[in-house]
């Protein structure tokens, strides 16, 4: 038994590899962050597609559109491929969305080419957020090989040499500029090959994006097919700005009469039995691909019961022992993935000093590589710590079921006999506090990276107030629970403290006040009351400090909030802006003071919620209110409990 389960493990896991490796993705691409069933981001979507079948014949086969605002704003984008009727592009682009509606119908990004045998049609649909217009989008990849594979007796060197010739003058016309707007990007050929029968080819991209990035996108394409389908009768790759399309038979109406009918017979070497031969032939094709069909299904069979005896096993002996490197482990419903306290040895080296980054309240952090390559973080909780369990079990719990490109990752964890580690994503610009609180390293945060970082940190908060399946409040926001990527992009870290809420819920009490004074909200501080607007008061502070570039506890005996309040009411707000921003847009920083004064307010009530600050980032005409007097709490920032700040998680990558 252990055998065969350890064979169908195998098998299963070579297909997924197989998969991973050939791009291969649903006829659908599905990327980007998550949205609710109920959310407004759906309901944009479903109104801007509802139109998009008009909008794009109105505009001669290509249109974009963007409805909504800010994080709930839908970007689409519809092109139908050269030389189809009106009522044959409208019908693909309603099938294309209806397509996406289906298959991501919480994704906030999305794409399809889209075909239509009987009319002979093939178009695009895409939707995103934040735009995509004019950007280069290679990935997801979508792949359509033939079944069938080249015959072996025919020279495949002088076919792989006009093939590629072929290439070359199809991307060249598909990528002529000449052509106007919106039918720019097509090219589409026809070639007689040397011992094969002609060879039909298509390509095309989306006409918002440059001539280059048209070959490029191309490019990938057919190096994405030759690296693993290579021999086989022809095939497509789709990617978000580009399509390409090869085969034996004609499959467009550019190439003249559209036949829809297999590759043409080809001639026979001599003329008796010819007509045998190619019965012969095709009676082959046929046999061969009946037994890939009834290989791959038992294939799928097998696998589908041993994954069942596996996990029914490990269900049995309370999640069973490690396989392998990494295991999944289920908990509360959960899949979360499991590592061998071996393989993080391994990694880190034993923990060693070379590949120590930080140090905290509870444990240390330590850079390791995994035997893929790929860099983790790994917290390592101190042994013994109650309340280290406790943000242990937190932390696991919470990240192995959100995802957002503004929250750190948690890549999986390790609990063996008195071993309590998190595993992350290893993001190398450090935290944020040793960027805004450095003489030095502030200069690097121009007005533009600075608000693209307070932007992000907004749009992580509402993932987790409103848009993520949970609903979260973090408790501990500040600038060294902020890590930033290799592009200055922000991710929200350590939820050792984080409160999770029932859907319905919109406040809670508690003794246990975890969290850091000056950014602790007052009526949670002082009554242990916690909502969303808890979090709303943190980023006020956190908002304020990005604008100064100073401590909250700077301020001795008012703090940060109070002090840009007094300046505020003098009518004289800029004067806490940081001197570095020399090219400063004046009017968008006192905006900005005006939303952390509101986020700062003693009366939580009156705070915004992250949705506000969200549309107020991106509007220039909605009117934003006046803020009252924000709470006068002390500014003495130390952690209240102890909790481990991610701030010395990265402290030496950055010097590195």
């Amino acid at each position: 038994m252990r055998k065969c389960s350890a064979l169908m493990i195998f098998l299963f896991s070579f297909l997924l590899l197989a998969l991973q490796n050939l791009e291969v993705v649903s006829a659908v691409g599905c990327a980007g962050n998550f949205f609710n069933a109920s959310s407004i981001f759906r309901q944009n979507r479903d109104d801007i597609f509802s139109t998009l079948a008009d909008k794009v014949i109105a505009n001669g086969g290509f249109y974009n559109a963007s409805l909504g605002n800010s994080s709930n704003r839908v970007y689409a984008l519809a092109l139908c491929q050269r030389g189809y009727d009106q009522q044959a592009c409208s019908n693909c682009v309603q099938s294309a969305f209806r397509g996406i509606q289906t298959n991501c119908p919480d994704r906030m990004d999305s794409f399809t080419w889209d075909k239509d045998v009987e009319d002979n049609v093939s178009c695009l649909v895409r939707a995103s957020n934040p735009s995509t217009f004019g950007k280069l989008e290679l990935r997801p990849a979508i792949i359509y090989p033939s079944p069938l594979s080249i015959e072996t007796s025919k020279n495949m060197t002088i076919f792989e040499q006009e093939w590629d010739g072929m290439v070359n003058g199809t991307v060249e016309a598909a990528t002529d500029t000449e052509t106007s707007s919106v039918s720019k990007y097509f090219g589409a050929r026809k070639a007689e090959f040397t011992e094969f029968p002609n060879v039909y080819m298509l390509m095309q991209c989306t006409p918002d994006i440059t001539s280059q990035d048209c070959k490029t996108c191309l490019r990938e394409c057919v190096t994405l097919f030759k690296n693993q389908f290579w021999g086989r009768q022809g095939g497509e790759v789709n990617r978000p700005s580009c399509f390409f399309r090869w085969d034996f038979y004609t499959f467009h109406g550019a190439f003249g009469n559209v036949t829809r009918v297999p590759a043409p017979p080809r001639p026979p070497a001599q003329e008796k039995g010819s007509s045998g031969t190619e019965k012969k032939g095709r009676s082959t094709r046929s046999w061969v691909i009946i037994a890939v069909f009834v290989v791959l299904t038992l294939i799928n069979i097998l696998v589908f019961i041993g994954l069942i005896k596996f996990f029914a096993g490990r269900r049995r002996s309370n999640n069973g022992n490690n396989i392998g490197s990494a295991e999944y482990s289920e908990a509360d419903g959960q899949f979360m993935l499991r590592f061998n306290l071996s393989m993080i040895l391994t990694a880190t080296d034993d923990f060693s000093s070379e590949n120590k980054l930080g140090q905290g309240g509870f444990g240390t952090v330590h850079k390791g590589i995994l035997p893929n390559g790929q860099e983790i973080a790994v917290k390592r909780l101190a042994k013994g710590s109650g309340q280290g369990d406790i943000e242990f079990k937190n932390e696991v719990s919470l990240l192995t079921r959100l995802q957002h490109r503004n929250l750190v990752k948690l890549l999986g964890f390790c609990s063996e006999g008195d071993e309590e580690i998190l595993i992350y994503e290893l993001v190398h610009n450090s935290s944020l506090d040793h960027f805004i609180f450095d003489e030095e390293r502030r200069s690097l945060l121009t007005w533009e990276v600075r608000f693209r970082i307070i932007e992000g940190i907004a749009r992580g908060l509402l993932y987790l107030h409103e848009d993520s399946q949970l609903k979260i409040i973090h408790r501990d926001l500040k600038a060294s629970n902020i890590l930033l990527d290799a592009e200055m992009n922000p991710k929200v870290a350590d939820f050792g403290t984080a409160r999770l809420f029932e859907p319905d819920e919109t406040r809670a009490e508690t003794r246990r006040i975890a969290g850091t004074r000056g950014y602790m909200a007052p009526e949670y501080l002082n009554h242990g009351q916690i909502s969303a607007k808890s979090d709303v008061y943190s980023f006020g502070v956190m908002l304020l400090e990005m604008i100064c570039g100073e401590r909250n506890n700077s301020f001795q005996g008012e703090g940060l909030a109070a002090y840009a309040w007094k300046r505020w009411v003098e009518g004289k707000p800029e004067i806490i802006i940081d001197p570095l921003l020399t090219e400063r847009p004046i009017n968008e920083i006192i905006k900005l003071i005006q939303i952390g004064l509101l986020c700062v307010q003693e009366n939580a009530v009156k705070r915004p919620t992250m949705s506000s600050v969200i549309v107020w980032f991106g509007s220039e005409t909605t009117i934003i209110p006046l803020p009252k007097a924000p709470a006068m709490s002390g500014s003495q920032c130390q952690s209240e409990d102890g909790t481990m700040s991610m701030s010395n998680v990265f402290t030496e990558l950055s010097s590195r």
